[in-house]
This record gives structure tokens, C-alpha cells and sequence, in this order.
């Protein structure tokens, strides 16, 4: 599916289109500097990167009042989920955590003239004060079982994860199925015929129990 099918099904403004679009000139900006996003990937920038990351923010309930996401690096998703929170959740408190410096300016610099809201930290993922979030996301920043362990203390009975996987997300499940118990859906990506999004209902210690 292309970026604009994407972007048309999830109803976004003009207003939201100029946001995505300033994100990319910043991308493109900034890249050559601290190295952002794969070179190779900027020339397809709308779909490799903020419609792929603008679906993830299509399976977030609605109701979503806090998110955060891990390892924000260049923007994918966050600074998506803002530009769409700005238009169709206003009131969302959008934290993006990367513990690279350079980046979190670029976190910083791009959110505030997109015009979106978020919390940059510039902190490490295992230093985060535990507490429950509605959401939590990551793309591209481990293997399952890494997320989880990652994620677990950022997660109440309530939160939903959503992680884009590639390929192998059927043997990372696989892998994390032995130490975590874990209830989810596999959601096919619009952007590439190989890859899920992984919704993970729940997950706690502890494998599947089999009957």
C-alpha cells in the first residue's frame, strides 16, 4: 500500500501532511550530520519511514492518554505519533526516550517546529522511572525478548505494546515464549509484504502454560 493510501485511510488534515512533510525536510537536513535513518532510505522516506510508522499509531485505542516510545532515534515513530496526536489526540503525553544526544536534538529541534508536544528525555531505557503507560512503542531496537524485558517496568495490565517486526517475528516470538507469557495479535504492514506489527496484549514472566 503507498504512503498516501495509508495517510488517506487514517483521515489526516492538510495541516497534518505539512507536519510530516517539514519532518522530512529536517530528516534529510539533519541525516547527512549524525546519520539519523539508513542513506538508502531517504529517497523513500514517505513509506520506508513515516507511513510506516503512521500505521502503529492506527492501532492505538483512541482512548490512549499516555505514550511512550523506546529508542526514538530519528523520529520513527514518535515524532509520527505527535504529528497525528496533534490532530487526533491533542491531549496525548507523548514522552520519546533516546539516550544519544545528538539525536534528542534533532527529537527536540524537529518537535518544536512541527508544532507537536512531547517529552524528549535524553536517558537510558533501563534508567526510566517504572510506572504504567497506556502505550509503549519501538521500532528497530531489538529482539522481542529484549523489548519485553525492556518494556516490563513502563507496563500495567492495561498497556499495549506495539512493535514492528520484520521477518523473523515469528521465531522472536518464538524466543520469547520461553521466559515471558505473552497474548498478542499480528497485525500484516501495509508497507512491506514481510513484516507484522506485533500488538502485544499482555506480557508477563513466565512461559505460555500448554494444556
Amino acid at each position: 500500500m503507498s504512503a498516501e493510501a495509508i495517510l488517506e485511510g487514517l483521515g489526516v488534515s492538510r495541516e497534518t501532511r505539512e507536519r510530516l512533510e517539514l519532518l522530512a525536510a529536517l530528516l534529510a537536513k539533519w541525516n547527512p550530520k549524525i546519520n539519523l535513518v539508513s542513506n538508502s532510505t531517504l529517497a523513500h522516506v514517505w513509506t520506508r519511514h513515516i507511513a510506516d510508522s503512521a500505521q502503529i499509531y492506527g492501532l492505538a485505542p483512541a482512548s490512549a492518554r499516555t505514550w511512550i516510545d523506546l529508542g526514538s532515534g530519528g523520529g520513527f515513530p514518535g515524532l509520527v505519533i505527535g504529528a497525528l496526536a496533534a490532530q487526533f489526540n491533542p491531549d496525548l503525553e507523548l514522552t520519546l526516550v533516546e539516550s544519544d544526544q545528538r539525536k534528542c536534538a534533532f527529537l527536540a529541534t524537529a518537535s518544536r517546529e512541527m508544532g507537536i508536544r512531547t517529552t524528549v528525555l535524553p536517558r537510558r531505557i533501563e534508567t526510566l522511572t517504572p510506572g504504567a503507560r497506556d502505550i509503549i512503542s519501538a521500532r528497530a531496537l531489538a529482539a522481542l525478548p529484549k523489548l519485553l524485558e525492556l518494556a516490563a517496568p513502563l507496563a500495567g495490565p492495561d498497556t499495549i505494546a506495539l512493535f514492528p517486526k520484520g521477518a523473523d517475528a515469528a521465531s522472536e516470538l518464538t524466543s520469547a515464549a520461553r521466559d515471558w507469557h505473552i497474548r498478542h495479535r499480528a497485525h500484516p504492514s501495509a508497507t512491506d509484504p514481510n513484516a507484522v506489527i506485533l500488538e502485544i496484549l499482555e506480557f508477563r514472566r513466565g512461559p505460555l502454560e500448554r494444556a
